[in-house]
């Protein structure tokens, strides 16, 4: 029985570590858009759990290393697509491009 509540302490002990390590960044939507490019370089989005995949009209003008700098946890770039690691702020990144595309 001691071992049970020793255990249960050590858990309670490292889910509290683990939390106070973890960041919740808020990426500033804004600079993301200045750094693909404006809205005008960007032509589709779209999102798939933590990616936010983005297709460009002219990749060379993305500043991936802002992005990275940004929050981004990785970027894969092929052909004229980003995808880009976000985490959970890929939904709200599409949702805000596609409401300042209208």
């Amino acid at each position: 029985m001691e071992y049970v509540i020793l255990g249960v302490i050590l858990l309670i002990i490292l889910f509290a570590i683990l939390k106070s390590q973890k960041k919740d960044v808020q990426i500033d939507l804004n600079k993301l858009v200045d750094y693909l490019g404006g809205k005008d370089n960007i032509i589709h989005t779209e999102t798939n759990l933590s990616r936010f995949k983005v297709t460009l009209k002219d990749i060379s003008l993305a500043n991936k290393d802002a992005i990275q700098k940004l929050g981004a946890k990785g970027i894969v770039e092929i052909d004229n697509q980003l995808k880009i690691i976000l985490g959970p702020e890929s939904k709200q990144l599409k949702k805000y491009i596609d409401e300042i595309k209208k």
